[in-house]
């Protein structure tokens, strides 16, 4: 393993890649369409599938279901319930099959679920949901949310913007924040209508990285920032917030960041809520039920074990973590990369609970190769503090 969090996941990106080379899949450069050219066009084939019931099911089905050509295995799988009733999920550098007709590596995908029906949405380039800068920055998806409106739903997803710098296996950069805009009318495809940067280039992680976790009211997004100290010298990441007019969060002029007892327009005025010493991952969910607040995240990102939820009676804290609800640790005997938790509050809901599901890999090239069907979430079932 590696000494830090960022040059933890950077370096899961490398092995994906090694991986892909292992299999004989041949990955593009991922050169693909900037975000001020032509709309990109998106199709739906619907494969079957039996709705799940519980965790089990849940579960069941992730590991039986090998037919989607489009989507072999990824990373993160956020989620938002659009008001159609199908659910879109975002996921991460996603493997294709290596039968598939286009790149065999992404950043990120969107999957689609209706009742009976699983549904990769497929751009007409074949690559990217968000595609590539046209300098080969790519995008990794964070948190998702939505907004309806009468037959469409406006959703936002947060991401992360990554540059390769060479061949060597930390030869990445995590560049700052971005935010695309999909336009989702009801039972169609998404319309990608706007992928925007926020923030110059910077790979100082002591940079908040906000949208690591975003939650919606009424009224405002909660956009939630996680920084690390630049000298390793914790693996965790401490926890920011800001918030934006719903109808506006694309525009930074709008954001107000929590300073401990009001919003500030001034961004390095915002107080840390989670220290990074034992703090939380890089992306993690925030989200509210019933009046209360909750942070879902593995403590000490990659490195750590502890699947904790932090409580708070308001989306600026006091966050008070909860003993560790589940162990979830890296580099066990099994062998897996456990990492990234993220919670679904309003799938197969139950009083008192929430389904959390983590994101798996494997450092061996050969059982992946084996195996590449291990390279997808686990689900399960945790009681809220």
């Amino acid at each position: 393993m590696v000494v830090g969090v960022h040059r933890a996941r950077l370096r899961r990106f490398v092995i994906m890649l090694a991986v892909i080379a292992s299999l004989g899949f041949i990955a593009t450069d991922g050169a693909g369409e900037g975000a001020d050219q032509a709309p990109r066009h998106f199709d739906l084939n619907c494969l079957p599938f039996r709705q799940p019931h519980d965790v089990s099911d849940v579960n069941a089905l992730i590991a039986r279901y090998r037919t989607v050509p489009g989507f072999v295995g990824a990373d993160v799988g956020a989620d938002v319930l659009l008001q159609d009733g199908r659910r879109m999920w975002v996921f991460g550098d996603t493997l294709r099959h290596q039968s598939f007709g286009g790149q065999h590596l992404v950043r990120n995908s969107i999957l689609m679920f209706s009742s009976g029906c699983a549904t990769v949405v497929m751009p007409s380039d074949r690559g990217a949901a968000v595609p590539d800068r046209p300098d080969g920055v790519g995008y990794w998806p964070m948190g998702i949310g939505s907004v309806r409106h009468a037959g469409y739903d406006i959703v936002g997803i947060s991401l992360q913007r990554v540059r390769t710098t060479g061949t060597g296996i930390f030869d990445f950069q995590v560049l700052g924040p971005a935010i695309a805009f999909f336009k989702v009318p009801a039972g169609k495809a998404p319309e990608l209508l706007e992928v925007r940067d926020l923030g110059a280039d910077d790979a100082n992680p002591e940079r908040p990285m906000w949208g690591a976790a975003i939650a919606t009211t009424p009224q405002w997004v909660y956009i939630y920032g996680t920084a690390r100290p630049a000298d390793d010298s914790t693996y965790g990441h401490s926890l920011q917030v800001a918030r934006a007019p719903l109808d506006h969060v694309a525009d930074q002029a709008t954001w107000r960041y929590w300073d401990g007892r009001r919003w500030r327009r001034d961004p390095a005025r915002a107080a840390v809520l989670i220290p990074a010493v034992r703090g939380v991952s890089q992306v993690l969910s925030v989200f509210q039920r019933d009046g209360t607040w909750y942070a879902v995240s593995k403590r000490d990102d990659v490195l750590g074990q502890d699947l904790v939820i932090w409580k708070a009676p308001a989306p600026t804290g006091p966050f008070v973590a909860s003993a560790p609800l589940a162990d979830i640790p890296s580099d066990s005997a099994d062998g897996l990369l456990r990492y990234m938790p993220l919670a679904h509050p309003d799938l197969l809901p139950e009083a008192g609970s929430i389904l959390v599901s983590y994101s798996r890999n494997v450092a061996d090239f050969h059982q992946l190769e084996k195996d590449p069907y291990v390279y997808r979430p686990h689900f399960l079932r945790v009681p809220l503090p």
